[in-house]
């Protein structure tokens, strides 16, 4: 091989192309995060489009459905949440000083951070479930209720259920950045994998602060 055109890999980073330089390598990886984080919040967008919408036309019925939800499970959730968020910042300053092991240390809370999520929001599920609460049950329907009482629950269950599919696939993202960090995969020069996880990590935490006021305070 012409020593000429060796590839000169600086520790912690992959080869790349001759043709594409890390410079725009790292702004078409983020730009491409971007556009993918946009699609995301077109898919809720369009649900929350259909919330308020019946919350507009069937509002008494939606506020006392909101009553129905315990708001402190809502509250603590939120605040574990913002702490997943500022641990997944740290991640990504440790990154960015080639810190492989503080990757693994704040990735590795933002993940407990998630399990404590999905376990406090799994209470909130089998709650409601020991009572009947579904959006098609007839127990709704009882105490003067009509049947858009359910129709709330049917918003709720599917906002929370598809932002609870997200956390988990955050949740499996932050793994596969730990299994990396672990092998010392990331340095001051590559860490663009590290941050584009803690932007989608960031969205999610970002959606659940919407949700919150939103299915938990109707006034």
């Amino acid at each position: 091989m012409n020593s000429a055109h060796a590839e000169v890999v600086v520790p912690g980073e992959p080869p790349h192309a001759h043709h594409w330089d890390p410079v725009n390598a790292y702004h078409g990886s983020k730009l491409a995060m971007w556009l993918f984080l946009a699609t995301e919040i077109l898919l809720f967008a369009v649900i929350l489009g259909g919330f308020f919408l019946f919350r507009w036309e069937y509002f008494q019925e939606f506020k006392a459905a909101s009553h129905e939800l315990n708001w402190r499970f809502g509250a603590l959730n939120t605040a574990i949440l913002l702490f997943s968020s500022y641990t997944a910042v740290l991640g990504v300053d440790a990154a960015q000083h080639g810190d492989n092991k503080g990757i693994v240390r704040n990735f590795g809370i933002s993940i407990l951070c998630g399990f404590g999520f999905l376990g406090i929001k799994s209470i909130e599920y089998g709650t409601k479930f020991s009572h009947g609460v579904f959006p098609w049950t007839q127990s709704l329907e009882h105490g003067g209720h009509t049947e858009h009482f359910g129709n709330f629950f049917g918003f709720y269950y599917c906002l929370t259920g598809l932002h609870g599919l997200h956390v988990i696939i955050g949740m499996s993202l932050l793994v596969w950045m730990c299994l990396k960090a672990n092998k010392n995969r990331f340095s001051a020069h590559y860490y663009t994998p590290v941050e584009n996880v803690a932007l989608y990590w960031h969205l999610v935490d970002l959606i659940w602060i919407f949700l919150f006021p939103m299915l938990y305070f109707i006034h």
